[in-house]
């Protein structure tokens, strides 16, 4: 591909810079997905032992501090899945940079909430959190990782303007 292609024409590697088109769409996910990702920390807060037993503060706290991860994680998954599948991202290969980015964050919160759970103990269930069965993963975060990137993509490629 030559340099004199238009922006529209331009494909995404890691040997040419994203588009503006790329970088504003990813920048509006972004925050898309930090908002709805701090209503779901916020909501799910109940599902863990830090809300029975600390200060209201200390549970406000880890919600602005698991929401600061999760705009990483955001950004880290989209990164990647525009990498594995995303050429002319997002006019096209919408749907395997869409699965891309759920796929690698649900493996991500499977493998932080056994990492983070089970062998360091940095935060704990309570026995309301739903579990799954084989690996005891919390449903409420896995979902959330199914949920929110799914929904603020499809959001974002339903709002966008027409070429």
């Amino acid at each position: 591909m030559s340099g004199t292609e238009p922006p529209s024409r331009r494909r995404l590697s890691l040997r040419s810079p994203p588009s503006r088109e790329q970088l504003t769409y990813a920048a509006r996910y972004l925050a898309l997905a930090t908002a709805l990702n701090a209503v779901w920390e916020l909501a799910q807060l109940p599902l863990y032992a830090i809300w029975a037993e600390s200060p209201p503060r200390d549970s406000l706290l880890a919600a602005v501090h698991c929401t600061a991860g999760d705009l990483l994680i955001s950004a880290a998954t989209l990164a990647l899945a525009i990498v594995v599948g995303g050429r002319n991202w997002p006019r096209e290969n919408f749907s395997r940079v869409l699965a891309a980015a759920v796929g690698l964050g649900i493996a991500y919160t499977v493998f932080s909430e056994w990492l983070n759970v089970d062998l360091r103990g940095s935060w704990a269930y309570t026995p309301a959190m739903p579990r799954l069965p084989w690996i005891g993963t919390g449903l409420a975060p896995l979902a959330q990782w199914l949920v929110v990137p799914a929904a603020a993509l499809w959001a974002l490629h339903a709002c966008r303007p027409a070429h």
